[in-house]
């Protein structure tokens, strides 16, 4: 029999019901600003594709390229390791993930351009394009060929092209609505954003929209792309990221680094202008500390090296963009935009790579505290979230496989997920 220890109290009842009371508006606050990671799948990558380049075969195509490319400039585990330099134990798992990857889900996330990559055209031309782009994925959707995430990036809401962009998302959402409604996985981009009180707009552009069709009240999210110094620090001097999440009404989905127009307002030099660079660590913390807690994602931007050439030139951007994708991932930039089907086999061998060389490591310290076994690391709760999170990641790409995270950690998916507060079976939408 447990004996119970009589305790006494000074504080009557009515302290902590004023105290709740007091705190209920802040309590409400933190909900709405801060309701944390929405449990679901984030793509690896973001493939970037200038709308009159797309077609029913675009994704196809960049797992073909990416393969010839492996095929002729490590066509195997030992070359592909050593060009890399992939400890050894690596080499074959990573390899032959990456292979398979390729060959059956080249491009996670993928981006149809109507921005820079498409630049000024005329209406005729640009409305034909937004509209077939919406054909093109509604037609993927149907005969399942489509990426689990796809959209449109438009054009920003600066003066000169603001109509022009409103007109090409009407197009292609409306061509989508018309089909067979907005798949899912529909991701939506706006570059350029300097003030809050653009992303406003999109949000009531979004708005209208459900109205008009008939849609759910916030069914259309957007990404807001971090390009312009306005956009991390505003005239006033104060910082601007979080004043433009809290203007996207709950519909910011992601922050996307974008590293040349950044760099560029920054006055850095061509030949400098890195997702490596101090300017570009300094806006991404800022997008680090505005994001947290809100539920909308970080990706980082792309390189500009392109792996095309003789072999050493090949490998030589292999191994850039290899270090910089480690480097994304090692500050918690788990999304980054791809530009080239080349750079997909080493997306993925910097991902993989990433996740299975921490994985019993991981497993250990989640099993010990679950077990509540202790162990070389004291982890907490917070801990114990990214520990799952991290290994839920890689399952979700293709880096790890559930019957092996099972056998080390002693747990399930669905007990992975409860750890990392997420809803069971989100995971892989």
């Amino acid at each position: 029999m447990v004996r119970r220890e009589t305790v006494e109290t000074s504080l009557p009842g009515a302290v902590r019901e004023g105290i709740a009371a007091s705190l209920a508006a802040v309590d409400a606050e933190l909900a709405r600003r801060y309701p944390g990671d929405p449990g679901t799948r984030q793509p690896v990558h973001t493939v970037y594709v200038p709308a009159d380049a797309f077609a029913a075969d675009t994704v196809r195509s960049w797992g073909d390229q990416a393969l010839a490319a492996l095929d002729e400039h490590a066509p195997d585990a030992a070359s592909f390791a050593a060009v890399l330099g992939l400890p050894g134990e690596l080499a074959e798992p990573v390899h032959r993930r990456v292979r398979a990857k390729l060959e059956r889900e080249p491009v996670e996330d993928l981006r149809i351009d109507f921005e820079d990559g498409y630049g000024p055209r005329p209406d005729a031309e640009e409305d034909a394009a937004a509209a077939r782009a919406a054909s093109l994925v509604a037609a993927a959707h149907a005969d399942g060929t489509a990426p689990p995430y796809l959209g449109i990036r438009m054009k920003c809401m600066e003066a000169a092209v603001r109509d022009r962009g409103i007109r090409t998302l009407d197009i292609f959402l409306t061509g989508l609505m018309n089909s067979a409604g907005l798949p899912d996985g529909l991701l939506l981009t706006l570059p350029k954003v300097t003030y809050p009180e653009q992303v406003t707009a999109m949000a009531r552009l979004c708005e209208e929209f459900e109205r008009a069709r008939g849609l759910a009240p916030g069914r259309i999210g957007f990404e807001i792309q971090i390009e312009t110094t306005q956009a991390v620090l505003g005239p006033d001097g104060r910082a601007t990221l979080a004043r433009m999440i809290d203007a996207a009404q709950g519909r910011a989905t992601g922050l996307h680094y974008g590293t040349f127009d950044y760099s560029a307002a920054c006055g850095v030099s061509p030949a400098h202008q890195s997702l490596d660079h101090p300017v570009a660590d300094h806006a991404k913390a800022v997008m680090q500390v505005a994001a947290a807690g809100t539920g909308v994602r970080l990706s980082d931007g792309s390189t500009n090296v392109l792996p095309i050439g003789p072999a050493e030139r090949v490998h030589d951007a292999w191994r850039l963009h290899h270090r910089l994708v480690r480097r994304s991932l090692a500050r918690a930039y788990y999304q980054g935009w791809d530009m080239h089907p080349g750079h997909l086999p080493t997306r993925y061998a910097a991902v993989y790579g990433f996740y299975r060389e921490g994985l019993e490591a991981a497993a250990e310290r989640l099993s010990a505290y679950v077990r509540r076994a202790g162990g070389a690391v004291m982890d907490e709760p917070a801990t114990a979230r990214a520990l799952s999170g991290h290994l839920l990641r890689g399952l979700d790409c293709g880096a790890l496989d559930a019957a092996e995270v099972e056998r080390l950690t002693g747990l399930a998916r669905a007990e992975l997920d409860a750890l990392a507060g997420r809803a069971p079976g989100t995971s892989a939408g």
